[in-house]
């Protein structure tokens, strides 16, 4: 965004309320299992405020789930999850929504209603959990788009736009109740490698002026190289490194060599 075209947002980011140990957001000793089918085994991580982490990992191992136990769509059958210092199953079901709402999600496909264009989109938040007057909305709305470089696009459908656009909707749309916590879901998933770095310019330029915490579940090491303070590399339902992304991508450990450098002699095998 040129210096010329820059506007005052409408609102200010609250101050992240962190909890006891100076995290916003936390997982500690996670189980869930669906059936069977056991996905966390024990997970624990304490989210940097103020900070990207990415979640990496191979197919099926938790990364999604564990989203959606941070935002309370999922409760763990064993464990704890902190949020803003509190258990988030400890408190009503009326607190929970509460509290989802300074969570801003992208997901995997950005989720729009395909029947409403760009701006409808990216202002239903505020429209469903806000009493703000239209005129409030369209200038959130204008700056989040203009944000992600969708303000020309705000009256298209969301079926006469690119992948890339709807991400950026999604993303736009996710930003418009200023949240403290912003989770991506696979946000490059079915994008090309040149969308995919676009995408990731948005997100360092966005988080660089917002700087909330920001969580992004990923399988594209690209991704994970560009954007991440910290990385965490989750195997089995567990935690196999957590720290920042520099080590990380310098670590000796076979398991988490094997999974960055994207090799197929190591530990992790087709099973």
């Amino acid at each position: 965004m040129d210096a010329h075209d820059t506007e005052v947002m409408p609102s200010t980011l609250i101050a992240p309320e962190a909890n006891g140990d100076g995290h916003v957001a936390s997982v500690h000793n996670l189980y869930k299992s669906f059936g069977s089918f056991q996905v966390m085994n024990g997970l624990s991580l304490d989210f940097k405020p103020r900070a990207i982490t990415t979640i990496l990992g191979p197919s099926g191992t938790g990364k999604s789930v564990l989203l959606k136990h941070m935002v309370g769509l999922l409760e763990p059958d064993s464990g704890t999850v902190n949020v803003f210092g509190q258990d988030i199953w400890g408190i009503a079901e009326r607190e929970r929504a509460q509290l989802r709402k300074r969570f801003g999600v992208l997901f995997q496909d950005g989720a729009l209603f395909g029947s409403m264009n760009v701006y409808d989109n990216v202002a239903f938040p505020l429209r469903k959990h806000t009493d703000k007057s239209e005129s409030e909305i369209r200038e959130i709305v204008t700056y989040r788009l203009k944000e992600v470089g969708l303000e020309a696009a705000e009256k298209k459908a969301p079926n006469e736009i690119s992948g890339g656009m709807k991400k950026r909707a999604g993303f736009a749309r996710a930003l418009v109740m200023n949240p403290e916590i912003v989770l991506f879901d696979e946000p490059d998933s079915g994008l090309d490698p040149v969308r995919t770095s676009l995408l990731n310019d948005v997100i360092l330029k966005i988080h660089e002026e917002d700087r909330g915490t920001y969580v992004v579940v990923t399988h594209d090491i690209r991704t994970a190289k560009k954007v991440s303070d910290y990385v965490g590399l989750i195997w089995q339902g567990r935690v196999v490194y957590y720290g920042p992304a520099e080590e990380a991508f310098s670590s000796s450990d076979p398991f988490v060599r094997q999974f960055l450098a994207g090799d197929s002699v190591g530990p992790l095998g087709m099973d």
